[in-house]
């Protein structure tokens, strides 16, 4: 997932000042869904003395942000940079996330191509002097592991709920997109897939707590396939699980509709990225522990669109018969007898 926040007028018009080379570090931090300046030190000393006595202090055990620092060496376009991505091991889930997700947009609007190495740490001896040192000598290594591949092995290690990160690399940026976090059920919502799952209920509605970082039940009301399009809130994202019955074909069924809600842009980016890397994982684990076969999985912004027609074209889709070309009769078997041929107007027909 590729997130471009807001950039503040403030960080935009300071990094282009900051690329002349008379800041020698600048923080940069996400506030109120929007890119700000953290903080910045000029240069006193060369970049390698520097840099501990500069960087280190600004780190923060609980938050991640990102660090541009400034080398004395130059290429075309100017002073080269480093670009850091921190990310400690004991900041919350979604702010990894968030961060994992943004950082293309810092890149863009800084320049790629001041940027001559890139890093990701959790931990402050992943990023210090040492540890930059040792980065550089491992990239010139047979087979290094690309700023993407080193971001995926770091988190999977720190942080067992994200599951799988997909780079997508462009010689100008590096997005990524991280799926599969895995928030845990509340009791109460674990029995509800249990009733469900015994067809006790035929409805539930789950939210995320995202600062307990749970699933949590928030109701599971008997509800008519009339009743969906009230139950899906209009200012904030929910998953609901109902149990569609209907006939078709002749026969009654029972099937299982998950319906993930998510009205545009009236949410927030943390909740909307939140709410779509949960997905695959709660589904995947109410199918495996309360053997729930899902017939559907649908996707909606609006409660409008949840009739029953739409339901059952869903659950049902139409087959379309291809439709063959016109093959011309094959004639009698055997021999076919004398032609004949047809003269134009006024002339005779001749027999062969």
């Amino acid at each position: 997932m590729f997130l471009s926040l807001v950039v503040t007028l403030e960080l935009r018009d300071f990094l282009a000042q900051a690329r002349g080379g008379a800041v020698r570090l600048i923080k940069v931090r996400i506030q109120d869904e929007q890119l700000v300046l953290g903080a910045h030190r000029e240069p006193e000393k060369s970049w390698e003395q520097d840099y501990d006595h500069f960087l280190l202090p600004l780190l923060d055990e609980q938050e991640p942000c990102y660090v541009l620092y400034r080398l004395d060496s130059q290429n075309a376009q100017g002073y080269e940079w480093i670009f850091i991505s921190w990310s400690p091991d004991q900041s919350p889930v979604k702010q990894k996330m968030l961060y994992a997700a943004t950082r293309a947009t810092v890149k863009k609007e800084f320049g790629g191509g001041h940027l001559k190495y890139e890093m990701f740490g959790t931990a402050e001896e992943e990023i210090c002097l040492l540890g930059f040192q040792h980065h550089v000598s491992s990239c010139s290594g047979p087979a290094p592991l690309t700023l993407a591949e080193q971001e995926l092995q770091k988190i999977k290690m720190s942080e067992g709920r994200v599951k799988q990160v997909k780079a997508d690399i462009s010689v100008e940026s590096k997005h990524q997109t991280l799926q599969g976090v895995a928030f845990p059920l509340q009791e109460t919502a674990k029995r509800a897939m249990q009733q469900l799952a015994q067809k006790r209920i035929n409805y539930i509605q789950l939210r995320l707590d995202v600062d307990k970082e749970t699933i949590e039940l928030v109701h599971s009301h008997p509800t008519e396939t009339g009743d969906l399009p009230a139950r899906v809130p209009k200012d904030t994202a929910r998953y609901h699980f109902f149990l569609y019955k209907h006939s078709h074909e002749g026969d009654y069924l029972e099937s299982v509709v998950f319906i993930y809600s998510m009205p545009g842009y009236s949410c927030s980016i943390k909740e909307r990225m939140l709410y779509s890397s949960c997905k695959s994982r709660l589904l995947e684990e109410v199918e495996k522990d309360y053997h729930l076969e899902v017939a559907k999985k649908l996707e909606v912004d609006s409660g409008d669109e949840l009739t029953d027609e739409f339901l059952y074209d869903e659950v049902h889709p139409k087959q379309h018969a291809h439709k063959q070309a016109f093959a011309k009769p094959r004639g009698p078997a055997g021999k076919r007898g004398h032609k004949r041929l047809i003269k134009g107007t006024g002339e005779a027909v001749v027999h062969s």
